[in-house]
């Protein structure tokens, strides 16, 4: 269980910071939803480079 805690965290510290960095430049709202639509696509498999991606493309594309 340990393991998982830490793997998990590892996966999503860069996303979060992102998303404190992006609340501080863009808004709270839009970086909460930017950080867990790139959780959720890293919890359906895809690689984390890309759902990031994705999620970006979703923003510049409004």
């Amino acid at each position: 269980m340990h393991n998982l805690k830490n793997e998990t965290l590892a996966v999503v510290e860069p996303w979060v910071k992102n998303g404190l960095w992006e609340a501080k430049t863009i808004s709270t709202e839009h970086a909460l939803r930017e950080v867990a639509a790139v959780s959720y696509l890293i919890g359906r498999g895809y690689h984390p480079q890309h759902a990031h991606q994705i999620v970006e493309s979703w923003w510049h594309h409004q």
